[in-house]
């Protein structure tokens, strides 16, 4: 059953957990997990300070040469009446601008409280929202309500 948009927008703002997908100019998928807050009409996420194998991310390059991304949250339970999935998708951009990246951290650590402690220094992502599309399975009217949980 398709989801309109406040509840697409309710349950992706819930999410814990989004997939951030991006092609570059090699037209290869590249799909990350990432921590993500959504502000208004755009989605924010920073790279943090987890290992990473390099700080030449493919996804900060893909963006650079191609803006158009999408971002999937979901919830997956072995009741598959509980099924549910939001994707945005939108345009993509690396922010340098002081106010939009404090915005975006402030986002983060009231979502994350690992943020509050240690908050991400490398670069911010912001994507402006072009359209939310979700789906779940059924009305769900007669189960609990779903969650905003990935397993």
């Amino acid at each position: 059953m398709r989801l309109d948009q406040q509840v697409c927008r309710e349950r992706m703002t819930a999410a814990r957990v989004g997939y951030l997908a991006s092609t570059g100019s090699n037209l290869r998928p590249h799909v990350v997990p990432v921590t993500f807050a959504v502000v208004g009409d755009r989605i924010v996420t920073a790279v943090d300070q987890k290992p990473k194998s390099t700080i030449a991310l493919r996804r900060l390059q893909n963006i650079a040469e191609n803006p158009l991304v999408a971002v999937l949250c979901d919830n997956y339970d072995e009741d598959w009446r509980r099924l549910w999935w939001v994707r945005a998708d939108g345009a993509g951009r690396m922010t340098d601008d002081q106010a939009a990246r404090e915005m975006a951290l402030t986002a983060l650590a009231s979502k994350y409280p690992q943020y509050r402690v240690d908050p991400p220094l490398g670069p911010t992502l912001v994507v402006t929202i072009r359209s939310l599309t979700g789906w779940q399975y059924g009305d769900q009217t007669d189960s609990e309500p779903p969650t905003a949980r990935h397993q």
